[in-house]
């Protein structure tokens, strides 16, 4: 799967958010549930959690100390069904005003972040809806797909052209397309910051992803 790497200016769209360079990443262990699912299919979730994860050089946890679980994933079938789900209106504000929101765009998934005091990710929310574009994806590569995209706080177009993962036609895997790989390991490179909110950061990301990109090359 052969990829160049992320120029500053595509990567500094990536992290834009309203006119503004808004960058932050996980500032501890991802600890995820999953509910809306069978046993098989979460078994599979978790490992492909594990693995994105792994490419920031973090371990998925058992519990965090603050919050329990701080990634949960809720798989349905149409999106009135997250109105049931007990104690959600403390994590998601007005959610009856998100789920007309959803319905009328069509959305099929939904993510929100929230933040420790210093800007960096303490939780996502993630909503799935099951539908038939959904359907025609394996759940190893609908969990590679989202984890990447949990990763960091991504700009809402980041992946509205291209998907962050490609499949490997040999065994029909998904993994995280060589680019968006290298960005991700850039951002979570120990000496870069937790968050940022300079255009400069999209520089320092430039060169590392080159640097990573050619080592592998």
């Amino acid at each position: 799967m052969s990829e160049t790497a992320f120029t500053a200016a595509e990567i500094e769209n990536m992290f834009t958010n309203e006119g503004r360079y808004i960058f932050a990443r996980w500032s501890r262990p991802i600890a995820p549930v999953v509910f809306g699912t069978d046993d098989a299919s979460l078994a599979v979730f978790k490992d492909a959690f594990a693995t994105v994860a792994s490419l920031g050089d973090m371990h998925l946890a058992e519990t965090d100390p603050e919050l329990g679980a701080n990634f949960l994933v809720f798989l349905c079938s149409d999106w009135s069904e997250i109105k049931e789900v007990p104690n959600l209106d403390r994590l998601l504000a007005n959610i009856d005003g998100l789920v007309t929101e959803l319905d009328r765009t069509g959305a099929n998934q939904y993510r929100s972040f929230a933040f420790d005091p210093e800007g960096a990710i303490k939780l996502c929310v993630l909503l799935l809806k099951y539908d038939d574009d959904m359907a025609k994806v394996s759940a190893q590569a609908l969990a590679t797909s989202q984890m990447a995209q949990a990763m960091l706080l991504w700009s809402p177009s980041a992946f509205l052209e291209k998907s962050p993962i490609g499949i490997i036609e040999a065994n029909n895997m998904a993994i995280v397309r060589p680019s968006v790989a290298a960005l991700i390991r850039a951002a979570y490179d120990k000496t870069m910051p937790d968050t940022a909110g300079d255009t400069s950061h999209a520089l320092r990301l430039e060169a590392r992803v080159t640097q990573l990109m050619g080592d592998e090359s």
